[in-house]
């Protein structure tokens, strides 16, 4: 009964959508999917299922877990989401959110999105300052020593973060940057009660940053929002003064991704 059930739902399903709608239920998920799972939630059958990911993973819209067995988000569909966001309607917005937050701070602020290896930054606005870090949009910066990768870090699941933490040494960028895996777990955990991450000169020697979560409809992290600044101007704890004006910043641009 239950088979014919899911036959009959899958011949409901245009063809030419079914795949669509496993990279949707893949992206809703935030976390690796099994087969089982996409076979349940969308009623296809488990051949067509199986067929579908097996096309997905060939052309680089999935790639598999660790398990092998799952599925998440791969190089095509990641890029895929990345321009979505940079469309012109989303980015004239953003933007303009972006450009009001670093007017406000008078530093250099940034969105940053993650990706496989760390993260990246989708957009930037620069200080007005001459003396400033040059880090720009598409540059790629570790997740284990920046605001904006901490802060991803610390939304993963804790066998995520423990597979993250024990799959490589980390690189040791300063004197400052936390290259032990239980040091590093602590400072993600606090992280995760204070709703915001900083960098401690642990990226770049003199630079000193914060950064808060863009947060989707389902409370997911999508993005960081961050400042950073050159110690000359700023140490750590001052630098946090603006982390109010930073998550104001933060929930317009939660706003534009309901809108």
């Amino acid at each position: 009964m239950a088979e014919t059930d899911t036959q009959n739902k899958e011949t409901q399903i245009p063809t030419n959508l079914r795949l669509l709608l496993i990279l949707e239920e893949v992206a809703r998920r935030g976390v690796a999917v099994k087969p089982a799972d996409l076979i349940e939630t969308l009623g296809l059958a488990k051949p067509t299922v199986h067929r579908l990911l097996q096309t997905a993973e060939a052309e680089g819209f999935l790639q598999r877990d660790l398990d092998g067995r799952s599925y998440g988000p791969g190089r095509r569909l990641r890029l895929l989401s990345v321009n979505t966001m940079s469309s012109e309607h989303l980015r004239t917005a953003r933007l303009a959110i972006l450009r009001g937050v670093a007017d406000e701070i008078g530093e250099t602020c940034n969105i940053a999105i993650p990706d496989r290896e760390g993260m990246i930054y989708l957009d930037r606005v620069e200080t007005k300052w001459p003396l400033r870090i040059q880090l720009p949009i598409g540059s790629q910066v570790p997740f284990h020593c920046t605001a904006s990768g901490k802060m991803y870090l610390s939304t993963l699941r804790r066998n995520t973060l423990n597979g993250f933490l024990s799959a490589r040494e980390l690189n040791e960028n300063t004197k400052k940057t936390i290259i032990n895996p239980e040091a590093l777990s602590a400072e993600i955990i606090r992280i995760a009660r204070n709703g915001y991450s900083t960098d401690d000169e642990e990226f770049m020697p003199g630079m000193v940053a914060i950064a808060v979560p863009v947060l989707d409809g389902h409370d997911r992290l999508v993005a960081t929002l961050s400042v950073h600044a050159p110690t000359q101007r700023y140490d750590l704890e001052s630098l946090t003064q603006f982390l109010s004006l930073l998550q104001v910043g933060a929930r317009k641009l939660s706003g534009l991704l309901a809108s």
